[in-house]
């Protein structure tokens, strides 16, 4: 079985914790890590521009396989030259494939050993998705990085449920391997087992005996307590290489984020920032802040006096507020940017502390602020 390429230099460990400081190595330019990737699930970070995104620093975002099959489909991507040149994105693209989005439909789609059957959310078609058509379509998308498909199971699940989940996504994962031929993308595998630590080995010890570049340790942020998600990394991480990137899926909190980090995650994805960013919610060095309320009417003062984004150099609590509350589009776009860049500079903080051998001091007094911050959300 042909290897793939490795995408990972890890460079420093914390010698307290588990956390690691490294580089992603893409061809469309370097990653450091610890990173968090913005969500681009259609082709765009939603609201924000490629120049906005790239002058915050971030080199890495998510696009989903499944929504750009239906559409605008991939025929038209392929035209583009790929994912890259159909959005105008010089930076690195990780695709999803669309197993977590697949089995949310519930009771839209049917799921055997062949594959997953579903009904389209936009016009009620039917289509069909194996192992093998996800790998080729994420090869043509040509992201940097394509995802196999997997079996994410619910919160809470029986174990016997979860036991199917993580056989059948390891059938999987071995398919897509086989079926994926496009030598400049990297394929990762992804980590189930629930909440449970034997099955999270179990699927671990399959995986990496085939030898994937990557592992993402899926099925966590689906309702279940930090805790117990901190818990799952716990038993999870360790079974994996050190040599090779983990990325947490799912997961975009600014504690939640920290305790990843301490746990020996290397990447992260949410859709947290910028869609909690459309509903007037920020995220700010005080915790979070809901710009549509009353009390902001006439506050002068930025979104968060600590911060140096553009949005809090240029404009007023009021102003934000004004624009939310009357629907214009500039002001879900400001919240946006404040949200993805507060994340950004997060993960700079973190990877200044680790190149500087303080993490484990950065960690206690960081980590205990945000988890009263925003402890309740992922």
């Amino acid at each position: 079985m042909k290897s793939l390429p490795v995408l990972y230099k890890l460079n420093k460990e914390c010698p307290k914790t588990s956390a690691r400081l490294g580089v992603l190595q893409t061809g469309h330019g370097l990653i450091e890590t610890p990173a968090f990737m913005p969500v681009g699930t259609q082709g765009t970070v939603k609201s924000v521009s490629i120049d906005e995104l790239s002058g915050m620093g971030i080199g890495l975002i998510l696009a989903n396989c499944y929504h750009l099959f239906l559409r605008p489909g991939v025929e038209i991507i392929a035209r583009h030259g790929g994912l890259h040149g159909f959005m105008n994105w010089s930076g690195a693209i990780l695709t999803d494939s669309g197993g977590f989005q697949i089995f949310s439909l519930g009771g839209k789609r049917r799921v055997d050993d062949s594959g997953v059957t579903f009904t389209s959310h936009l016009d009620g078609t039917t289509h069909f998705l194996s192992p093998e058509r996800v790998t080729r379509l994420q090869n043509v998308i040509n992201s940097d990085i394509a995802m196999v498909l997997d079996q994410c199971p619910p919160y809470p699940a029986d174990k016997s449920l979860v036991a199917d989940a993580v056989r059948r996504t390891t059938k999987w994962a071995l398919r897509c391997r086989e079926a994926h031929i496009n030598e400049r993308q990297a394929l990762f595998a992804i980590i189930q087992g629930g909440i449970y630590s034997d099955l999270r080995r179990q699927s671990a010890a399959e995986l990496v005996e085939m030898d994937f570049p990557g592992y993402a340790v899926g099925g966590l942020s689906v309702g279940e307590p930090k805790d117990l998600m901190y818990e799952t990394l716990a038993t999870t991480v360790p079974e994996l290489p050190a040599e090779k990137v983990r990325y947490l899926m799912g997961v975009g909190s600014p504690d939640a984020l920290l305790e990843g980090v301490r746990y020996g995650i290397d990447i992260f994805d949410c859709v947290l920032p910028t869609r909690i960013a459309r509903n007037g919610r920020v995220m700010t060095s005080e915790g979070y802040l809901q710009i549509r309320n009353s009390v902001y009417g006439n506050d002068l003062s930025p979104l968060d006096e600590a911060c140096g984004c553009p949005v809090c150099q240029n404009y007023s609590r009021a102003y934000i507020r004004h624009l939310i509350k009357a629907g214009e589009i500039l002001g879900l776009r400001l919240t946006t940017y404040h949200n993805l860049y507060y994340l950004e500079n997060l993960m700079q903080e973190i990877r200044k502390a680790l190149a500087e051998d303080r993490f484990e001091q950065y960690y206690r007094e960081k980590g205990h602020k945000l988890r009263k911050q925003y402890g309740g959300v992922t």
